[in-house]
């Protein structure tokens, strides 16, 4: 899977290398360009080798090469000197390592606890199903699928932690003057347990990847942009039934989503309470719609999980359906009072206008 978002990435990068109306490009992808082909040995080594062979992350090829050439380091220390002439150290990445390799081992003790005490199957128990409420069916699924996540936290933690013990993945040094090593981290933990938007737990969620979809689909789609790119993912992930679920809910739930934030949170930011209310609301709503929208992504097959959705009344499509008709109406309703204001406007100045042609005609 990771070879396929190389070859993918290396082929768009030489598309744009070569083209011959770089006016057409955006500055990231004339950034991201590859002027000339690279040789059999980059090729291979670009795409198999040890540091990400197994479970990534997808890195540029310009990237890649200048840390094989040894400019990786400088290149970033380079752009930081521009700003302040003051000498910096060679960064190491042990501390960088080390903290990343505590998180692996926090990770994987949290997924083979909670994970056991609370596996998603039972969900899909008969008896847990009649006796439960709707109210405890969401609360568990939440923890489940919570519970879930650690164990992609270990593997992408684990695969930067490798990458950067090679030296790669240096990343400059923040505003507190700490180096980084996060260039091609693939996961920001706090974010997404924290998350107070969809966008916002996609964007920290599997982020070389969701580079990678932005740079082969999105930034390319000639239309049908989001929908295209979940359905792409949804193919680069399997067969499964489970993915395309996930994926195709996920496609709706992002449209509320967006259409919410944008009609509704500029009421919330005006005083610090209303704000603290607004997330608190944003939060909660968003980890039921992850929780709803991921679960046939773990369970993979199509009975369970109409059996699963079905045990909770299908609940959040519903609430998808509603939403999304509510949001035309009011976005119908908008138009066509922007349209009537026009319309006032326009016949109020063609008024005027006559007025004025007949005050001075007299």
């Amino acid at each position: 899977m990771i070879v396929t978002q190389k070859i993918t990435t290396l082929a768009f990068q030489l598309h744009d290398g070569m083209c011959k109306n770089p006016g057409t490009l955006s500055k990231q992808q004339l950034n991201e360009s590859i002027k000339g082909k690279p040789n059999f040995l980059e090729y291979i080594s670009y795409h198999l080798n040890f540091m990400s062979i197994l479970a990534g992350p997808c890195s540029n090829f310009n990237e890649y090469i200048g840390f094989i050439e040894g400019r990786h380091i400088q290149t970033k220390l380079t752009k930081v000197k521009m700003k302040d002439d003051n000498t910096l150290i060679e960064p190491s990445p042990n501390k960088a390592v080390i903290t990343k390799l505590v998180i692996c081992v926090v990770s994987l003790t949290v997924f083979l606890t909670i994970c056991k005490a609370f596996p998603l199957a039972d969900m899909l128990d008969d008896k847990f199903i009649d006796e439960s409420s709707l109210l405890w069916k969401l609360v568990y699924l939440y923890i489940s699928t919570m519970a879930c996540k650690p164990k992609y936290y270990f593997a992408w933690t684990l695969a930067d932690a490798i990458n950067n013990a090679a030296g790669y993945g240096f990343n400059g040094i923040d505003e507190d003057g700490n180096y980084r090593w996060d260039q091609i981290s693939n996961l920001n933990i706090w974010n997404i347990e924290m998350a107070t938007s969809f966008k916002m737990y996609i964007d920290n969620w599997n982020i070389q990847t969701a580079a990678w979809l932005k740079r082969v689909s999105y930034d390319r789609a000639p239309k049908y942009c989001t929908g295209l790119t979940f359905l792409l993912s949804a193919i680069w992930h399997g067969v499964y039934p489970g993915y395309y679920f996930t994926f195709l809910t996920g496609i709706p739930v992002w449209w509320v989503a967006r259409g919410m934030r944008k009609r509704f949170r500029h009421f919330f930011i005006s005083t610090k309470f209303r704000k603290v209310v607004y997330d608190i609301i944003t939060w909660t709503v968003t980890q039921l719609a992850i929780s709803y929208t991921v679960a046939p992504f773990f369970l993979l097959a199509t009975e369970p999980t109409i059996k699963l959705y079905k045990s909770v009344y299908f609940y959040f499509h519903i609430v998808v359906v509603i939403a999304l008709i509510l949001l035309s109406i009011t976005s119908s309703d908008d138009h066509q009072r922007t349209l009537s204001k026009r319309t006032v406007s326009s016949s109020t100045n063609h008024v005027q206008y006559i007025e004025n042609v007949k005050f001075h005609s007299t």
